[in-house]
């Protein structure tokens, strides 16, 4: 599984382009766009080395993968950018090849999702301590798109989303709804007009609006952690139970996570119910 760049063409690996000059046949997602891009590297493949296996004909392709590996060919997947199976196809073809017994190997490399988190600048802090959850694309329809954004609202890590040009404005303003929360914006990522801000959800659609351009291209989109609430007390019922059984840290990490509450507040107040 070869991860290709998602922009940039220096974002390849050497290990990557060692692979990709070896392998007997290429698995693609699509075989015009893999056929320029190794060729953008010097490597030349013939049409009959190249094997087209994209999310129409993924289980099938993997059969003809599996029959080539077999043969003891060398097979290498790319999909058209990033790393596969993450919001492109791969996984099945990955499965099937481990169902029948062969192996698999990884090739790490570019990944829009966690180019996105490095330039959030979100430092770990209570219940989140860095973790996220990746989602991807939103429901196309509004009324599914709406009803996933307020199981956005619940969530308390980093949320990574992507989204297409044609579909970026009705996601501002389903993210609108989130209000203050801060949202980091990547869009064209690697690219000549790599664009990246941080702003607030309700904030995003007239970002957007500032600039055509800004409509124009691939993003991806970081919904930064939901802060807690200062004001609001934190309930100390789950806490004691916790530290009836466990030592003090491993019972504020179990309590943060459970409750959602910032993990320096429920500290104090474990220290607090342990002095009493």
């Amino acid at each position: 599984m070869v991860a290709t760049p998602i922009g940039n063409l220096a974002d390849i690996t050497l290990r990557a382009l060692h692979l990709l000059q070896i392998a007997d046949s290429v698995a693609c997602e699509d075989t015009r766009h893999s056929q320029t891009l190794l060729r953008a590297y010097g490597i030349d493949k013939t049409a009959a080395q190249l094997l087209a296996v994209h999310q129409h004909n993924e289980s099938e392709a993997a059969q003809i993968v599996i029959e080539r590996l077999r043969q003891g060919q060398r097979v290498a997947y790319a999909s058209d950018a990033g790393t596969p199976a993450i919001s492109d196809p791969g996984a099945r073809l990955v499965a099937a090849v481990r169902l029948a017994g062969l192996p698999v190997i990884p090739l790490p490399g570019a990944s829009s999702v966690t180019t996105a988190l490095s330039v959030a600048g979100i430092a770990p802090e209570g219940v989140q301590e860095g973790s996220f959850v990746f989602i991807g694309f939103l429901p196309n329809k509004s009324g599914e798109r709406t009803t996933a954004v307020e199981a956005l609202r619940l969530e308390a890590r980093s949320v990574v989303l992507l989204e297409a040009p044609h579909r970026i404005e009705a996601l501002a303003t389903a993210l609108a709804t989130l209000g203050s929360r801060t949202v980091t914006v990547g869009r064209e990522l690697t690219k000549q007009f790599e664009e990246i801000a941080s702003i607030s959800a309700e904030g995003l659609p007239a970002w957007l609006a500032e600039d055509a351009n800004r409509l124009r291209g691939e993003f991806v989109l970081v919904l930064h952690p939901r802060p807690g609430d200062p004001s609001v007390e934190p309930d100390d019922r789950i806490l004691k139970l916790l530290l009836a059984e466990l030592p003090l840290k491993t019972a504020v990490k179990l309590s943060a996570e459970i409750t959602g509450q910032p993990r320096n507040v429920l500290y104090e107040l474990a220290l607090r119910l342990k002095k009493d």
